[in-house]
């Protein structure tokens, strides 16, 4: 029933994990589709690809700022 919801009205993403500052991961509150932000601002299908990059870059960027802090 969700996935029809989703089907006739389009998702509603919310906000499920920020990777960074400019790179976020979205799921829909209706259908648990999971989407991200790609390198040009656009909603991308969340493969276990994507998953793998985003942990990365989100380990970057804390070692980044939590190095910025300290100094």
């Amino acid at each position: 029933m969700k996935k029809l919801f989703c089907s006739i009205f389009g998702h509603h993403y919310a906000v499920s994990k920020k990777v960074t500052s400019h790179i976020k991961e979205y799921k829909c509150i209706h259908c648990r589709k999971e989407v991200t932000t790609d390198v040009t601002g656009n909603l991308s299908i969340l493969t276990p690809e994507l998953q793998d990059i985003n942990r990365t870059l989100e380990r970057i960027y804390q070692n980044r700022h939590s190095e910025h802090q300290v100094a």
